[in-house]
């Protein structure tokens, strides 16, 4: 998306024209080919990652099921598209756009559009909380998910100032 129109879009959503500046977030251009990884639990629809991003997520999930442990895909590639239904959709239910920002990164700034990140569930977690942190699937990829190349992207006091998201995994193809 062009910068200008991105300009407009952050704008509309209330979004402060520092916000690049200040929260230091890089730009993710949305991925062109994408492949399924199976459906997210909660609404059985498609999670899909680049082709590249879904081998290393089929590798690693295989290896965490030998070692007994169930990851699942909760939530892959977004748009810019849909990442501005989703700020819009929680502005809607009067949540400031401060609070909003601190889980969401703004339209074109989510690692979701890339294809490579994925939010991952647990059989007994599937929620996007802190409390995926005390499930078998975040100790296993604590210990294993940079063997595949993932790395979680945003763990406490992380420099971009998102919020703690155990469940939030993206794919970086040079460190794996």
């Amino acid at each position: 998306m062009p910068k200008s129109k991105l300009t407009r879009l952050h704008q509309s959503l209330g979004i402060p024209a520092d916000y690049v500046r200040t929260r230091g977030l890089p730009p993710h251009r949305e991925a062109r080919r994408l492949v399924s990884v199976g459906r997210a639990p909660d609404d059985n629809k498609p999670v899909h990652l680049t082709p590249a991003a879904a081998a290393a997520w089929h590798r690693m999930r295989e290896a965490a099921a030998r070692d007994g442990v169930t990851l699942l895909p909760l939530s892959g590639f977004r748009s810019i598209a849909r990442q501005t239904r989703l700020i819009r959709r929680k502005l809607a239910t009067g949540r400031s756009l401060k609070s909003v920002l601190r889980f969401v990164a703004a339209p074109g700034f989510s690692e979701h559009h890339s294809g490579r990140a994925i939010d991952i569930g647990d059989p007994a977690d599937t929620s996007v909380e802190a409390s995926f942190a005390r499930t078998p699937a975040y100790r296993w990829l604590r210990k294993h998910a940079g063997e595949f190349g993932f790395v979680m992207t945003y763990p406490r006091g992380n420099r971009y100032g998102i919020g703690y998201e155990p469940w939030h995994w993206c794919w970086q193809p040079r460190r794996h």
